[in-house]
């Protein structure tokens, strides 16, 4: 008899976008109005047959497009459409090296101090997040997968156990620009630049160690090298990119 080759597990990037889709839908019927609160996490892991981290992960992209928001301690509820919040960094555009170093810049002001936060207030669940978080990063890796997902998570699971829920506002204001794009060193689109990958896991797990450790200054440290380390990358890349005139 021939042998059956076994099925390929869905990535866990295409998992959270279908359930984001589906939630999505759900909204658009009606099915949630204004003011409603969306099925717990547990509730949405066991709906869908997914991981906590694929439910956090979908719930981000609808809290990125403005259409629910989280109340700290009382779950996700659906926002009306007249109270979203205005699309801000309209202009941002990560096809210019400048742009991201702009963006770096201004992440590097916002998330050590998030880093040094997130140390002392997270909650057990937030530590939790953020350990899978990085999990999934190394699963990634590991797999050859895109990991550009994954890091936006791990970064949102750190602002968000600042327990200050602006840190987390604004990383969903600026997503689509916060993760650098490899297309800026030639490579394929939605490629990570080809270096960077060689520091992520590592400079993760110390800022995740830091903060397992409840040592803020730690984590501010760590959190600052490796977003020095992204900004130092692009200034040399800056440097030695062709000018046209």
């Amino acid at each position: 008899m021939p042998v059956q080759a076994k099925p390929v597990p869905p990535k866990e990037d295409s998992l959270a976008t279908r359930v984001s889709a589906t939630l999505r839908r759900a909204l658009d019927a009606g099915e949630y109005r204004p003011g409603d609160k969306l099925p717990s996490e547990a509730e949405l892991t066991r709906i869908h047959s997914v991981s906590r981290t694929v439910v956090r992960e979908a719930i981000a992209a609808l809290r990125s497009d403005g259409l629910v928001e989280a109340r700290k301690g009382a779950g996700v509820f659906v926002l009306d459409p007249a109270e979203r919040p205005g699309r801000a960094f309209d202009d941002l555009t990560t096809a210019r090296i400048s742009s991201v170093i702009e963006l770096l810049e201004l992440r590097t002001a916002c998330e050590i101090e998030a880093a040094a936060l997130a140390a002392v207030r997270r909650s057990p669940s937030q530590l939790e997040a953020i350990h899978d978080a990085h999990e999934a990063i190394v699963g990634c890796l590991r797999r050859g997968e895109p990991t550009r997902d994954a890091d936006f998570a791990f970064h949102l699971a750190v602002a968000e156990a600042t327990q200050n829920r602006r840190f987390p506002e604004f990383l969903l204001l600026i997503r689509s620009g916060i993760i650098p794009r490899g297309e800026l060193q030639g490579a394929e689109p939605g490629a990570r630049p080809k270096d960077y990958n060689l520091h992520l896991q590592e400079e993760h797990r110390r800022i995740l160690d830091a903060i397992i450790e409840g040592d803020g200054a730690a984590a501010r440290d760590r959190m600052r090298a490796h977003l020095r380390g992204s900004l130092d990358r692009y200034q040399e890349l800056l440097r030695f990119t062709p000018r046209n005139g």
